[in-house]
């Protein structure tokens, strides 16, 4: 699909209630900057800006069902994968890849770790993950504390975070974006590994309480570019610029973690 087109995105998440993140941030991240997301959701979340009050799985053979009924219509040019939240999950969603999409781009956002720090995935699962999906990506989306729960070890630093970078790009994905909003100081210091090396983006820090869900929009916002056929870092740098806008302007939902502004205006393939 050409970069002007109705570039078609296939998101395979959770979904959240109250509207911030998860399969809703997706769709609107996509739709804002030009895109057609489709769906396929693993789990349904009550949920709101001050957290997750309960949560309903979807069982594993419906959330292929889901997926088939997309890719065998629809199609995708992008695939984006947010929460899966058990190896028998990761393990449906792989053998759907493998049997209906092997060519499709792949951007895997591991939704691993909580704002609050809580665990949202076990360690076999993050095991089934890394062989199974890693290998797969075009790109890898952690923040830090996936990043260190996929490790293994801590990472403090902006060198370490370079370092960590390329080594989760070892374990198989084309180019890791390794987010470093987690990090403390007034600079957020962004890590994205591909074949050429380390390219470290650096940003003021947006002081917002509107920060929930601003993983899923980034890979989301990424994944619309790579389905638009925008090179990995050209997606990289447009997801960026889109995030920023959108916390910028968050409308102060909510008396939790608000979501931000996904209806920002954007140009949709401004650069930078």
């Amino acid at each position: 699909m050409d970069r002007y087109g109705n570039a078609r995105v296939l998101v395979v998440a959770g979904s959240d209630s109250g509207g911030g993140a998860g399969i809703q941030a997706d769709l609107k991240a996509v739709m804002a900057l030009g895109g057609y997301g489709a769906t396929a959701i693993t789990a349904l979340t009550a949920q709101n800006t001050r957290g997750v009050q309960d949560v309903h799985t979807v069982p594993p053979a419906f959330i292929r069902a889901q997926m088939a009924s997309v890719l065998d219509d629809i199609g995708a040019d992008c695939i984006k994968t947010g929460m899966l939240h058990d190896a028998a999950v990761i393990d449906a969603v792989a053998e759907e890849l493998d049997t209906r999409a092997p060519g499709v781009p792949l951007v895997v956002d591991p939704v691993m770790v909580a704002q609050s720090g809580d665990r949202l995935l076990a360690e076999a699962a993050a095991a089934r993950l890394a062989e199974l999906l890693l290998p797969r990506a075009t790109l890898l989306t952690p923040n830090l504390p996936e990043a260190e729960a996929l490790l293994g070890r801590g990472v403090a630093g902006a060198e370490a975070m370079a370092q960590a970078a390329a080594a989760l790009r070892e374990l198989g994905p084309e180019a890791v974006l390794l987010k470093g909003g987690h990090a403390e100081g007034a600079e957020v210091i962004d890590c994205l590994a591909t074949a050429e090396g380390v390219e470290r983006f650096r940003t003021p820090r947006i002081e917002t309480a509107s920060s929930h869900g601003t993983g899923c929009t980034l890979a989301s916002a990424i994944a619309a570019g790579v389905a638009q056929g925008l090179g990995g870092r050209e997606a990289v740098v447009r997801g960026r610029a889109y995030l920023l806008e959108a916390l910028r302007h968050a409308r102060g939902l909510g008396g939790g973690a608000g979501p931000v502004d996904h209806a920002c205006h954007v140009p949709p393939f401004r650069i930078g």
